[in-house]
């Protein structure tokens, strides 16, 4: 694997409170020299829940989505504090997201969403064995929280307003990690 370039300097352009855009002077290893700007979230990152209520119940929520303006349904998500693990993060935000609090947690992947310019990482993380369990949250409005069977996989993935990348991704990995337990 090559080495990285190195950074030669870094110029913050814009600050906006969750993310700021640097510009970076790079140095590659054959001496070729460019500039890149990149989206540059928390150093902590962020977690994706995948809530089963039972075997075969997922938690969803429906919240808007600054992005694309409208209101998305997806898995619980947010911002790990600082001083925070992963665990400890997911289910807190399913706290807030769902009101509900999992006796079992377990990391399936972490990933970035476009690593040629954003530096972001999300954990996702099953979480299961819930229980009712409410911490206030930071939202602006209520969430609606919407059961989603398993079974019912692909009409999910054809929901209009199921379009997070981060989602579908944690959905066939949770559906791939339960199968492979139901066949051990």
């Amino acid at each position: 694997m090559p080495k990285p370039p190195e950074i030669k300097a870094r110029r913050t352009l814009n600050e906006t409170g969750v993310f700021h855009i640097e510009e970076i002077d790079l140095e590659f290893s054959n001496g070729e020299q460019r500039t890149y700007q990149r989206v540059v979230g928390s150093d902590e990152g962020a977690v994706l829940v995948v809530p089963l209520l039972d075997e075969n119940t997922l938690l969803l929520i429906r919240e808007y989505a600054a992005g694309v303006n409208q209101y998305e349904l997806a898995f619980p998500k947010g911002h790990i504090e600082k001083g925070e693990d992963v665990l400890s993060a997911a289910n807190r935000e399913m706290q807030e997201e769902t009101g509900y609090a999992a006796r079992q947690l377990e990391l399936l992947s972490s990933v970035s969403v476009a690593p040629g310019y954003i530096f972001h990482t999300t954990h996702i993380v099953l979480a299961s064995d819930l229980y009712p369990q409410r911490l206030a949250g930071d939202e602006p409005e209520e969430i609606e929280v919407v059961p989603w069977k398993l079974s019912a996989f692909r009409q999910l993935l054809e929901q209009p307003d199921f379009t997070e990348a981060r989602s579908q991704l944690a959905l066939f990995l949770a559906r791939d990690k339960l199968q492979s337990k139901t066949i051990e």
